[in-house]
């Protein structure tokens, strides 16, 4: 195998296995509050949607039009939601338990929508690398300081609903390691029929479903543990993080 593939290939896996290391915050963590888990909730909330209105959905524009990028967009946002009325809603006795249950439907749909995010990710960071191997580094340089803040997002939902430490683990795992299965499918199969604007429409469908889980999700989550303020500023704290990265490294 060429070198620049396998340079790529592990490049993939060094970004995409930062969600762990936001994973291990969980560690630090040992009776969240209800204000903790608003602003957590928050954070996982702004995260998402700056990701996605700032780099995949404008991205898309770019590429190719504000038409096109729109429709993949709603696409992607009507198909979580069929998805969410479909799967059958489990309505546990109220009290903690009820708490516990949403919460680890919250952490599995922010899995499930930062690991679609992941994926073409992976692309990117196998054809940069493909391009010059400094392309590629800066690129997953870039995916992973700001998949720490993803597998936060990730984990600790996971960790307060079931209280392990190896599941919320696990689920940041496995959302960031569907990266380096993007760049393998790349490498193997999908880089010859792939061109800008099939990407782009990608990206842009993700940005939707990750803006579903937001707004249907996440944020009803944040603020059923009435701590509104708490709620803005970690919506706005994840912003600000995601945003902050994307600027300081140019992407």
């Amino acid at each position: 195998m060429d070198n620049s593939i396998l340079i790529a290939l592990g490049l993939s896996v060094a970004a995409g296995l930062s969600t762990t290391v936001g994973g291990f915050v969980t560690f630090l963590v040992r009776n969240p509050t209800h204000r903790f888990l608003s602003i957590t909730l928050g954070f996982s909330a702004g995260v998402m949607v700056a990701v996605s209105f700032v780099e995949l959905y404008a991205s898309a524009i770019l590429a190719t039009s504000l038409l096109g990028a729109s429709l993949a967009f709603f696409v992607g946002f009507a198909l979580m939601f069929i998805i969410d009325v479909l799967v059958p809603h489990s309505h546990p006795a109220e009290g903690e338990t009820q708490q516990k249950g949403v919460l680890l439907k919250v952490g599995g749909f922010t899995a499930l929508g930062l690991a679609l995010h992941n994926f073409p990710e992976g692309f990117a960071v196998f054809a940069g690398t493909l391009q010059s191997a400094e392309v590629g580094i800066l690129l997953a340089i870039a995916i992973a300081i700001h998949n720490i803040p993803e597998g936060i997002a990730v984990a600790v939902p996971i960790y307060y609903a079931t209280g392990s430490k190896k599941k919320a683990l696990m689920y940041s795992f496995i959302s960031g390691i569907v990266e380096p299965v993007g760049a393998l499918l790349a490498a193997l199969v999908l880089l010859p029929l792939l061109n800008p604007a099939v990407v782009s429409y990608s990206l842009a469908g993700v940005a939707g479903v990750m803006v579903f889980i937001s707004l249907d999700e996440l944020l009803p989550a944040a603020h059923h543990y009435g701590q509104e303020h708490a709620t803005t500023v970690g919506v706005m704290s994840g912003m600000i993080v995601m945003i902050a990265t994307l600027v300081l490294l140019n992407i």
